[in-house]
């Protein structure tokens, strides 16, 4: 089984409020706002983007997370190097870690429960 394009895109910013008006004048609407410094916002039937603020002293990262239909189903092909196997998350779904050829870091992400 393969990918069904891209999920998501997750944004680490140093400040929640600017980057939150920021995604807003571009014409995403908040879907919802968590109580620790995060959202997930929507701009039409594309791929969300959920932006979560880090302290200073870490540097902001980019993360693109394919989607799969069904982690258990799902069989990367050997040049697919994998971080880390599909886990369960905190906010209802299940993820992997892989690599490409350059070291990039990629998420993809499966209903729970599958």
């Amino acid at each position: 089984m393969t990918t069904e394009g891209i999920e998501a895109v997750f944004l680490e910013t140093h400040n929640w409020g600017r980057a939150a008006k920021f995604f807003q004048a571009l014409g995403y609407e908040l879907e919802f706002e968590t109580d620790h410094s995060s959202g997930q916002f929507r701009n039409g039937d594309g791929p969300y983007v959920f932006v979560a603020e880090v302290p200073e002293d870490r540097e902001p990262q980019t993360r693109i997370v394919f989607k799969t239909p069904d982690a258990d189903a799902f069989r990367p092909d050997p040049a697919v190097e994998v971080v880390t196997p599909f886990e369960e998350t905190h906010y209802g779904t299940r993820e992997m870690t892989v690599r490409d050829p350059d070291g990039r870091l990629w998420s993809l992400q499966a209903p729970a429960g599958n």
